[in-house]
């Protein structure tokens, strides 16, 4: 067999090395199997968290925005008006006995006619405090007075105390009725 011969070049004249060969290359560290699993494990949790607070915010539970305040206007204020076309029924309900009267002889002073105005007993004698009852938001304003003209009472909106329905009253002045309550603040107290 013919042996070929090559020109001689520069890397002919190198001696040869006894070092390693391919040394530029770094070496491969071994794998440290906890810290391949602390890592999985962080990038379990940071994932199941981001998706749960993803779902949340997708869902509506949880709002990056701060919310609107609402703004609410304040309610009107209503002024008391002494209006002495409403019947009104004074009705003791303390074990008092008299405070019925008293209060239906302010009412009728104050301008009702002794035929619209009312007294009787209640059908408790525990009721805590005096109240004037109305059956119509527009009649708030007569119930104020009308708390007013006795010396002060909450009021409050119920048809509770309404009259059954009279065939012969007319239909404008169904409805229409103030009753008070006398409550347990106004015994052993003189009426105004």
């Amino acid at each position: 067999m013919a042996r070929t011969t090559y020109p001689r070049d520069r890397f002919d004249d190198l001696a040869p090395s006894t070092g390693r060969v391919g040394a530029h290359r770094a070496e491969n560290p071994r794998m440290r199997g906890g810290m391949v699993f602390l890592w999985a494990a962080v990038a379990t949790v940071v994932l199941v968290v981001a998706g749960i607070f993803g779902s949340l915010v997708m869902s509506g539970r949880i709002s990056l925005a701060p919310e609107p305040v609402p703004t609410t206007e304040p309610a009107p204020v209503v002024e008391p008006v002494v209006d002495t076309t409403y019947p009104v029924l004074v009705l003791n309900a303390t074990p008092q006995e008299g405070l019925a009267t008293q209060i239906r002889d302010v009412v009728i002073t104050a301008g009702w006619s002794a035929d619209a105005v009312t007294a009787g007993a209640a059908g408790a004698t525990d009721f805590p405090t005096t109240t004037v009852y109305y059956a119509q938001e527009a009649d708030e304003a007569a119930a104020l007075g009308l708390a007013e003209t006795i010396g002060g009472a909450e009021i409050a909106l119920s048809a509770q105390y309404l009259p059954p329905d009279d065939p012969e009253t007319e239909e404008d002045e169904a409805g229409r009725q103030l009753t008070v309550v006398i409550g347990l603040d106004r015994v052993d107290t003189p009426a105004p």
